[in-house]
């Protein structure tokens, strides 16, 4: 018995906390943080280029991409099932339209607004790193579930998987990025209007 017990693999060290406490590591920094990084910029320049607030990408992006596959569903889906996918991607569309539409009727992004976003994405980083990764997993092995036998149902199952792989990691990261400083390419704080103001 004692030979027995000689020849046997070691297994101590799988599953432990120490080499999950590596996984989980390795994940963070070479995964979740060039992600967050991406998605910081991605912001920026959005605020740069546009004058708008942050947050709007992200309900923007969302309707783009219902946009287009709204326009696959009627190109490629003929008869009830396309209006069944139009009918539930015009749904999805809704509340993003509503954030833009209302978008107009709040204040300005100034330090107060950029100081809220910055202490909900520092929560979001701290908070739902894990979510994130599984969103990122998730995306990648959805694709090849889109396997059927009837062509209606396979193309509307690829389009359900299009649709969470375009939205579903965007959002996350983007609602947990560090948003820009509103002095990035407002024009509220350019240094003429200060010096006008001043």
């Amino acid at each position: 018995m004692a030979i027995y017990a000689t020849f046997m693999p070691d297994f101590s060290g799988v599953g432990s906390p120490w080499t999950e406490g590596r996984d989980m590591d390795f994940l963070n920094r070479f995964v979740d943080q060039p992600m967050l990084q991406g998605a910081s910029r991605v912001l920026q320049i959005w605020h740069e280029r546009s004058h708008r607030p942050p947050d709007e990408l992200s309900p923007l992006w969302n309707l783009l991409v219902i946009a287009g596959l709204f326009m696959s569903a009627c190109w490629y889906l003929p008869g009830s099932a396309g209006l069944l996918a139009a009918g539930t991607l015009v749904m999805l569309s809704f509340p993003h339209a509503w954030k833009l539409l209302k978008g107009p009727m709040r204040r300005d992004y100034d330090a107060r607004a950029y100081r809220a976003m910055a202490a909900l994405a520092i929560k979001k980083r701290e908070t739902e790193w894990t979510v994130r990764v599984l969103v990122l997993m998730i995306s990648a092995c959805l694709p090849m579930l889109a396997r059927g036998g009837d062509l209606a149902g396979e193309l509307f199952v690829i389009g359900a998987g299009l649709w969470f792989v375009l939205t579903a990691p965007a959002n996350a990261y983007l609602a947990a990025a560090e948003p820009p400083r509103p002095r990035d390419g407002d024009s509220v704080f350019s240094p003429r209007r200060v010096m006008a103001s001043a």
